[in-house]
């Protein structure tokens, strides 16, 4: 079976979009993917818009761009209506409900996962995991790598000062997957 995966992600700057964009490009990469990511910042980092593009292939990658993607984590309101257009009739769209109403989402064309990813990060102890938790969720509705090969990719992200914190960020990510198996698909 082939393996093939385009995201975008995107948030406010200071939301760790290309933090989770780089982890899932090394998740790949360890598992001996091909993979290509694109960090795209707005004008201010913390606070501005920032997007990712992760191509995650098997097969050579003829183009780092990506017009239509096959799916989206989106982390706010403008990020929803700037990208969902661009998102391919059934792709699969991780979206953070805790910032956007899913009513917004077009699930009628796509597979919507409103996972309130703010608020599993609170329960976890920090809301700055709030990436973690939407990236577990995109690997799990996704399927296109197991959640712990993005787990033990963490070190490849995480510098060593912050060593102590990959167990937690892993939690986050694990929050992030059992959410989408508990509750699938919004509808």
């Amino acid at each position: 079976m082939s393996i093939y995966q385009d995201a975008i992600i995107a948030g406010f700057g200071g939301q760790g979009v290309m933090l989770i964009g780089n982890l899932l490009a090394y998740a790949g990469m360890n598992a001996g993917l091909n993979v290509t990511y694109i960090p795209v910042y707005g004008p201010e980092m913390r606070g501005g818009t920032a997007n990712c593009t992760v191509v995650v292939s098997d097969d050579v990658i003829g183009s780092p761009i990506i017009r239509s993607p096959v799916s989206l984590i989106i982390m706010n309101g403008p990020s929803l209506d700037k990208f969902q257009p661009q998102l391919q009739d059934g792709g699969i769209l991780i979206l953070n409900s805790s910032l956007i109403d899913p009513a917004q989402t077009d699930k009628d064309r796509v597979k919507v996962y409103a996972v309130p990813v703010n608020e599993i990060a609170d329960g976890l102890g920090n809301t700055r995991m709030a990436n973690m938790v939407a990236i577990g969720a995109y690997v799990q509705a996704t399927g296109v790598m197991p959640v712990k090969q993005v787990q033990d990719s963490l070190d490849s992200v995480i510098s060593a000062h912050y060593s102590h914190m990959i167990p937690k960020n892993a939690a986050a990510i694990q929050a992030g997957a059992d959410y989408v198996i508990a509750n699938g698909q919004y509808a």
